[in-house]
């Protein structure tokens, strides 16, 4: 950034949901409203005349919707590698509609999303906003110093892993958070595409959204893409997404293995834990593992990789140039049994080469 306050666009249909917005971030340190619009084709001629560092995006909106909003001000934003592209938060309603249009606009790249408000009590529905707003721009402004100077650890030293015909790898397991839908969405079409070996996924979303994520990735990619359900007996070529309030475990049921859910406590205040899944997928899958820890804040995932690696797993991590928040990668890394450390667009085919479809 060339200036010293973070510049924020609010975007929004309600002239009374822009100043709640605008309430909510007065006395932000750091934090300067630029501007305050109603619809798409405004924010769009807002960013194109005077580009602000992050836009909270109303994805219901007449006219230009949301998501070709979204599209168009991520366009822009990349016909100028002279800046720091424009962060989008989304201003999701709480509606079966809004979680389906979250979901695609993260997968399209947006940084993260806040629900609206919307219970009888007005101050309470202000200051959740109020902290909701407060806790996102400070995770975007901490991204936004790091990725001028972020640079990644090298990546651990290890031979490649024999790649028989058909791959040793019997499993991939991926755990990821906030930048995950669309890091997803960017290797889950080279993983799948010949592959055959299931993939489990946990990705920190509420309860209420994971199924329209999994329909989401189901229509990038070449597996069939399911929100896992009790007892439910692990097919090829399929991909399990762990229920939003749900943990999920992986386990040896007859001659093949089984989905279980639980509500066990959360852990590292996830329920789905990634670190959940990592422990049962080990005694599941034993010496046939490859696990992928993509973007996301917090270190959800990092004990779990013990076991893993300790039966013989292979373990790729997103590097912290590509990933939106370093958080869950970085403590991967940090636990040292990581394989390789990559940057996103290598993560796919490296995955599939390591199940034994393309070259590295």
């Amino acid at each position: 950034m060339t200036h010293d306050s973070l510049q924020v666009l609010i975007v929004d249909d309600s002239r009374i949901f822009r100043s709640a917005v605008e309430d909510a971030l007065k006395g932000l340190p750091g934090v300067q409203v630029v501007g305050s619009v109603w619809n798409g084709d405004k924010a769009i001629d807002f960013v194109r005349d005077s580009p602000p560092d992050l836009v909270t995006l109303d994805l219901n909106m007449p006219g230009r919707g949301g998501l070709e909003t979204l599209d168009e001000i991520r366009r822009l934003s990349q016909s100028r590698p002279d800046r720091a592209p424009v962060g989008i938060l989304l201003l999701s309603a709480l509606t079966e509609r809004g979680a389906a249009v979250t979901v695609e606009g993260l997968a399209r790249g947006a940084f993260d999303f806040i629900r609206k408000p919307d219970g009888p009590d007005r101050a309470a529905n202000a200051a959740a906003l109020r902290q909701e707003l407060h806790d996102k721009i400070r995770l975007f402004s901490l991204r936004r110093r790091r990725a001028a100077s972020a640079t990644s650890p090298p990546p651990a030293p290890a031979d490649a892993p024999p790649v028989a015909a058909g791959g040793r790898y019997r499993a991939v397991v991926i755990g990821s958070s906030t930048g995950g839908p669309e890091a997803l969405a960017t290797i889950l079409p080279e993983l799948t595409r010949h592959a055959s070996a299931p993939l489990f996924l946990v990705q920190h979303l509420p309860q209420g959204m994971t199924r329209y994520f999994a329909e989401s990735l189901a229509r990038k990619c070449s597996y069939r893409v399911v929100e896992a359900s009790h007892t439910e007996g692990v097919e090829a070529r399929t991909a399990y997404v762990a229920p939003g309030g749900k943990h999920m475990i992986v386990r040896r049921h007859l001659d093949g293995r089984q989905i279980a859910l639980n509500d066990q406590p959360p852990e590292n205040g996830c329920r789905p834990s990634v670190d959940v899944l990592f422990r049962s997928v080990a005694e599941a899958y034993p010496r046939s593992v490859l696990a992928i820890v993509l973007s996301g804040m917090g270190t959800d995932g990092a004990r779990g990789l013990g076991p893993l690696k300790r039966k013989g797993a292979y373990v790729i991590a997103q590097d912290e140039a590509t990933s939106v928040v370093w958080g869950m990668p970085g403590a991967a890394v940090a636990t040292g049994i990581v394989d390789e450390i990559l940057p996103l667009d290598r993560i796919g085919p490296r995955a599939a080469a390591l199940l034994g479809n393309a070259s590295p």
